[in-house]
């Protein structure tokens, strides 16, 4: 884990972890812990939670395809009035346009989709630059 700040005008962490359960966790226990500091309110910090933990889980799994020596840079910036988080892995990448929706008829037993969906459901913004093994979430404070 890298560089951090805490000021009174928000807080902002560059974390560069191994594909492993531990690092990832306390990871994300921190930008949790932030999110309480910087006056988000428990229902923010749910959505950051679920969406930061299935972000992670991807990389982990699809991007960086199990393998623990594969490392994810995650950065965080938390202010008065957004959280953005930015996860890259060191895998290929995946095409978003391919990835099926999980509500349609013909996708509903399949159970790939769901964690990005989800993922769109919490978060203000989602951005997926190519060759997508990068993910950017905005949650903007109402």
């Amino acid at each position: 884990m890298t560089g951090m700040s805490n000021q009174s005008e928000g807080w902002e962490r560059q974390y560069d972890l191994a594909s492993t359960r531990p690092e990832i966790d306390q990871a994300v226990s921190e930008i949790l812990e932030a999110c309480t500091d910087q006056g988000y309110e428990e229902s923010a910090t749910f959505a950051i939670r679920l969406s930061l933990e299935e972000a992670m889980a991807n990389a982990m799994m699809h991007g960086n395809a199990g393998d623990e020596s594969k490392r994810i840079r995650l950065s965080c910036r938390i202010d008065g009035k957004q959280i953005c988080l930015e996860i890259q892995d060191e895998g290929p990448g995946f095409d978003p346009d391919t990835v099926p929706d999980p509500t349609a008829d013909e996708n509903l037993t399949i159970a790939s989709g769901r964690g990005l969906a989800l993922i769109k459901a919490f978060m203000t913004r989602v951005e997926i630059p190519r060759p997508g093994n990068q993910l950017k979430l905005i949650f903007e404070r109402v």
